[in-house]
């Protein structure tokens, strides 16, 4: 992620201002790759706002996602979904969302408001983007030393965390509708068409709140530069948007699954590794099930059947924070660390959904009794 010491600037900054007592607003939890805040309303009405900061961060906002379905938060909301430039920023994405929420709520701004500012001179807007290769999930409150003083404290984290350009929106974006390809636009709309005919028909699969939220991340997901890069590629599986398929064609390029996936193109004439994740209308408050359906793999923390050891996949690990995105992302950097390795000429058959389903339950079941691992940071 470009800069992630202004980022955790800006995180410090928001835990200060709008600390856990705070009358109107408060940040319960903060790291770089998600945020978790409060609005307190009239009569003291709690409401809890997430939101996700993904790989495109700052050049694309990041996710909101309430918990609410009140009007009064959810279009609050949604305003954030529209910005772009400086207003991209974390920092101003809360300062927009409370100025809306105090507005639709009625209730008066708060001054804090005003110390609400990014806590560095931005690069020009032609600078040139940043992205580290792994993008872990990182807790900020975990250890609050190592953001003190972000910009100098340390040589050790000069290293890998100095202040880099940032990438900014030059001004020059098209509107977020034209952003997606047409054949893109006509799935959502298909879907949508779909959805009222199961409606008028009464036959309605899933929920509201799941179906609603996974609409809403297949298209920030049509407009999201990963997904136009090509580093991987979506397919519904029988235009259901409970089940998706997942070909994940881009890992570190200095890794040796990498050159496997060069491999494999040239025995098989693939070029992915082809994950099947699958939803319940209980989404996004539990995870998705994903597993490995091709090719076979060793190593990469993939199991008998083709499940996936990561925690959070599971109940215990999993935030309705997270998106689809997110999660593909960590899965291609879990791959990597975990050494995975294609296995050619390997019996077919394999990976199945039972297999996988099983051996994915049965590791829940050690690790809620044992705990879970967590490598030093020297393995990455």
């Amino acid at each position: 992620m470009a800069c992630l010491n202004t980022l955790k600037l800006e995180i410090k900054t928001l835990e200060k201002t709008f600390t856990k007592s705070h009358e109107r607003f408060q940040i319960l939890n903060a790291s770089v790759d998600e945020l978790t805040c409060r609005f307190i309303g009239k009569n003291g009405k709690r409401y809890d706002i997430h939101a996700n900061i993904t790989e495109t961060y700052p050049s694309s906002p990041p996710v909101w996602f309430a918990e609410s379905e009140e009007t009064s938060v959810t279009n609050a909301v949604q305003i954030l979904s529209n910005t772009n430039g400086r207003d991209n920023h974390v920092i101003n994405q809360v300062g927009i969302l409370l100025r809306e929420l105090c507005r639709l709520h009625n209730v008066p701004l708060p001054p804090d408001l005003d110390n609400l500012t990014i806590p560095f001179q931005l690069p020009p807007a032609n600078a040139s983007p940043v992205h580290p290769q792994n993008h872990q999930i990182e807790e900020i409150e975990s250890d609050p030393d190592e953001i003190e003083d972000p910009v100098g404290d340390s040589e050790q984290e000069s290293e890998g965390d100095e202040d880099l350009p940032l990438e900014m929106d030059d001004g020059r974006n098209v509107n977020k509708k034209d952003e997606m390809e047409v054949e893109h636009l006509a799935t959502l709309e298909r879907l949508r068409q779909s959805q009222r005919q199961d409606y008028l028909k009464g036959s309605v699969s899933g929920s509201v709140q799941a179906t609603d939220r996974l609409m809403k991340e297949l298209r920030d997901i049509y407009r999201s530069d990963s997904f136009k890069s090509n580093m991987y590629s979506i397919e519904l599986v029988n235009d259901s948007i409970y089940e998706w398929n997942i070909r994940l064609k881009s890992v570190d390029p200095d890794s040796p699954l990498h050159n496997d996936l060069v491999l494999l193109k040239e025995k098989e004439g693939r070029d992915s590794i082809l994950l099947n994740i699958m939803f319940k209308e209980s989404y996004p408050f539990e995870p998705p099930f994903v597993r490995v359906v091709h090719p076979i793999i060793s190593g990469g923390y993939v199991l008998v059947g083709g499940a996936i050891c990561m925690e959070l996949l599971t109940k215990q690990g999993w935030s309705s924070a997270y998106t689809v995105e997110a999660v593909i992302m960590q899965i291609a950097a879990t791959l990597v660390k975990g050494k995975a390795r294609i296995q050619f000429g390997a019996t077919k058959g394999q990976y199945s959904l039972a297999r996988a389903q099983q051996s994915f339950k049965s590791l829940v079941q050690i690790h809620e009794k044992n705990g879970w691992f967590t490598p030093p940071k020297e393995d990455g």
